[in-house]
């Protein structure tokens, strides 16, 4: 069972996973995003999907 500091540390670094994914598919090179099939202003719902799985 997961202790609350337990929580609370994966709750950070799952939010720190989706801030720096989030950021990082915002900044990328539109030729890049075309080739991986992706659109950069979808960066949020992406992030979110990649870490948090929804």
């Amino acid at each position: 069972m997961m202790t609350v500091f337990e929580k609370l540390k994966t709750a950070a670094r799952n939010q720190a996973r989706y801030l720096r994914t989030r950021d990082e598919i915002a900044r990328m090179p539109m030729d890049v995003a075309i080739d991986l099939g992706i659109y950069p202003g979808d960066a949020e719902a992406i992030a979110r999907k990649a870490v948090y799985g929804n």
